[in-house]
């Protein structure tokens, strides 16, 4: 006689909703409902009770779900250079993609190019930002007390902002790119290493050294070559403002004035124009070249044998993380750490 074995189905545990709260804590539905979003007219002791519940039941909101029965949409502004050249032009891109990527989420993202050589048009700017109309804004600008305070007065209007790719000193960690001290550190390894000379001086450029990314990539480039390459000079910053006649003039003084130069090392995110330039005086295709960030540019310098690394980080990461850590502080939530941490990244000819 055959015997047929029954299986028993274990009990399905389905999330607690706002109705076990509301049960667990003794209050209502309304109540619980006040207390998640935070708004006011709950007695402490009511609250503490709600949140206890939330602890013993291991709530968990559904922000998504929230949002969209509420309607709720976000719209992000990136504030990014005006004179940015093709590293921003994939910067852009990937903002143009996260309004795919993001749909579902209704997010919404814009971008509004400022003057990054005057803080007071970008505090201008950010002034007419409406946290009716605008959830957040990513900024991409140099470090000055004009933009810093208008940060400040952004965050207590209720609007989300994010440095992006340039810290700020308001941000306590709360910015999007890599780490830049490391990176500074790393071309200066590159260059040291890549050199074998027994002395020497490195031509270090930025568009500006009031921008935080330069200034710690710089920091970090300094620090390695003291301790572990004394043989090489770093020379001090040259700064274009991102203007080609300028550029052209102090690369070509520095140059002419720099017998013993052995490396070049651009510190900025857009490395074409001094690039061009170096490249095109003579006596400079033996020196040790390292660039910021991965564009046709510079990949096409690195084949052709002009540039000799790229310190990179990957664009549609920053985009995609600087979206979701603005959605985060707009919800009141904490962004994953591991998964938005910005690599930094090598690439030579022969891992292109």
């Amino acid at each position: 006689m055959n015997k047929t074995e029954t299986k028993t189905l274990e009990p399905i545990m389905l999330r607690p909703t706002t109705k076990d709260l509301a049960k667990e804590a003794g209050v209502s539905r309304a109540t619980v409902d006040r207390v998640l979003n935070g708004r006011d007219g709950v007695k402490q002791k009511t609250v503490d009770r709600v949140n206890e519940a939330i602890k013993k039941l291991g709530f968990v909101r559904n922000i998504q779900a929230a949002n969209l029965a509420k309607s709720r949409k976000y719209r992000f502004v990136f504030a990014l250079p005006r004179s940015g050249d093709q590293f921003l032009e994939e910067i852009n891109r990937h903002i143009e993609e996260a309004g795919s990527t993001f749909a579902e989420d209704l997010v919404w993202c814009d971008v509004h190019r400022i003057d990054e050589n005057d803080p007071h048009s970008i505090t201008a700017f950010l002034a007419t930002l409406d946290p009716t109309v605008t959830s957040g804004v990513a900024i991409m600008a140099p470090e000055s007390p004009q933009v810093r305070d208008a940060i400040y007065r952004l965050e207590e209007k209720g609007v989300a902002t994010l440095p992006f790719i340039s810290d700020q000193t308001t941000s306590k960690d709360h910015w999007v790119g890599m780490n830049n001290h490391s990176a500074g550190a790393t071309a200066a390894n590159l260059i040291g290493r890549f050199s074998n000379a027994n002395s020497g001086s490195i031509m270090i450029i930025a568009e500006s050294t009031q921008s935080r990314d330069s200034l710690e990539r710089r920091l970090g480039f300094d620090a390695e070559i003291n301790k572990n390459f004394p043989n090489l000079q770093a020379l001090p910053s040259l700064e274009t403002y991102g203007n080609v006649e300028r550029a052209q003039e102090i690369i070509e003084n520095t140059v002419r004035n720099n017998a013993d130069l052995i490396g070049v090392y651009v510190m900025s995110s857009e490395a074409r124009p001094p690039l061009t330039v170096v490249n095109e005086l003579a006596g400079t295709s033996d020196l040790v070249k390292i660039a910021h960030e991965r564009t046709p540019f510079t990949e096409s310098a690195l084949n052709a044998g002009h540039l000799d690394a790229i310190i990179a980080q990957d664009p549609g990461h920053l985009v995609r993380s600087a979206v979701r850590k603005l959605k985060a502080t707009v919800d009141g939530r904490q962004a994953k750490g591991s998964q938005e941490r910005i690599r930094v990244e090598v690439i030579l000819r022969t891992n292109l």
